[in-house]
């Protein structure tokens, strides 16, 4: 982390002594793109495909910063597949690894006419980027269902064992349920991976995370299983699909593997009783119901981890990540979460458990979430801190 740090910092003193020199030259792409590299790096050429670490400032063209990851870890994504911007995988692909550059990116190759966040409608952008490291793909193989059986089930879903662990448990419905798994198209064109990402997926067996021929298919696997999952379009995303990823009446196929079956657990309330309650100055109260040995207490920029559950005043549960098997992650400061969150979380240390109770102001206000969190809700959340990176 310090490491990381003092390229962020290297980095910002990089690109604001060369925001202002005279000699800048940009060159111009036929796209409109202009781009400059202000020093550059001794890695390999990018390439489509690629994983990118990039660390990055936005600015519009006036010089108000409408982005920066300078407090967060680098923003990675795949080169040349659609995850960011048109500006940005053309201009990266003129880029090398360690390379520094300056980026300024037409309304066209950006966010075009619609308004995103801080920016406006029509806006050129400019970026001051760093390449921080890229790395190869992963490779991906496709199971070999060669002399394996298929089997088709009531609904039509045909799946193939091609592993098989039937000393393990099946999952049942309500357990949390992790997977790797690669998505193809029956061209053998994948359109998505876990695998690719780096992180396998958890969701909750049959309560509707995942598309039907997931349900049906998984419920069929063992803990530890590889299965081939072919799936007609009505057990997946339909007669519509799921534009601009999934065509229309798309049949498709997913190697899968069943990593771990996690049983859904059931939140306690912190036990409160005889615990003072502190009011701050935001209105933001809490209730210290455990506290800890350690002294390490997050900052701005660092990635909490935390296991949490959200009541409503009445005492009904809107939200847990005990529920769901896993702890939640954030980024400090990255606007992710609630205010009256980014204010309590900084509040803790490392192990400690505190009860938030959050006003609508810092929380989601007048206008709640439709179906999840009524206009004006006043929140209550019972937080652990697990980790900080």
């Amino acid at each position: 982390m310090k490491n990381m740090r003092l390229i962020c910092f290297s980095f910002l003193i990089l690109l604001y002594c060369n925001i202002y020199a005279q000699d800048i030259s940009f060159q111009t792409t036929k796209s409109g793109l202009k781009y400059s590299v202000i020093k550059k790096g001794k890695g390999k050429q990018l390439k489509k495909g690629d994983k990118v670490y990039v660390h990055y400032i936005g600015k519009l063209m006036n010089d108000s910063v409408f982005d920066s990851s300078i407090n967060r870890d680098p923003f990675v994504f795949f080169l040349g597949e659609g995850e960011v911007i048109k500006g940005w995988d053309e201009a990266m692909l003129l880029l090398c690894e360690g390379d520094s550059a300056i980026l300024i990116i037409p309304p066209e190759l950006g966010y075009g006419n619609k308004k995103v966040g801080n920016i406006p409608a029509n806006s050129t952008l400019k970026f001051f980027v760093k390449i921080v490291k890229r790395e190869d793909p992963p490779i991906i193989i496709p199971f070999d269902t060669k002399g394996k059986d298929t089997f088709t089930t009531i609904e039509g879903l045909k799946y193939i064992i091609v592993s098989e662990q039937k000393n393990q448990p099946l999952p049942q419905i309500g357990d949390i349920i992790e997977v790797n798994y690669t998505g193809y198209f029956k061209d053998g064109k994948i359109f998505d991976s876990s695998i690719k990402r780096g992180k396998p997926i958890r969701f909750e067996l049959g309560k509707g995370q995942v598309i039907k021929g997931w349900e049906i298919g998984v419920s069929k696997l063992h803990k530890g299983e590889k299965a081939r999952l072919i799936i007609p379009y009505q057990l997946a995303y339909g007669e519509n699909g799921r534009p601009p990823l999934i065509p229309p009446k798309s049949d498709l196929i997913f190697d899968i593997e069943l990593l771990n079956i996690y049983k859904k657990m059931e939140p306690t309330p912190f036990d409160t009783k005889n615990k003072d309650t502190i009011t701050l100055p935001s209105g933001l109260k809490y209730i210290i119901v455990e506290k800890s040995k350690s002294n390490e207490k997050p900052q701005q920029g660092n990635t909490v981890i935390v296991h949490y559950t959200g009541y409503f005043t009445d005492g009904r549960i809107f939200d847990s990540s005990i529920r769901r098997g896993f702890p939640f992650e954030f980024k400090l400061g990255s606007g992710m979460v609630i205010k009256g969150w980014e204010e309590g979380i900084k509040l803790m240390n490392k192990g400690d458990k505190l009860r938030f109770i959050i006003p609508p102001n810092l929380a989601y206000g007048e206008q709640g979430i439709f179906n999840v969190i009524p206009p004006n809700a006043t929140l209550i959340f019972d937080v652990e801190l697990i980790d900080i990176k």
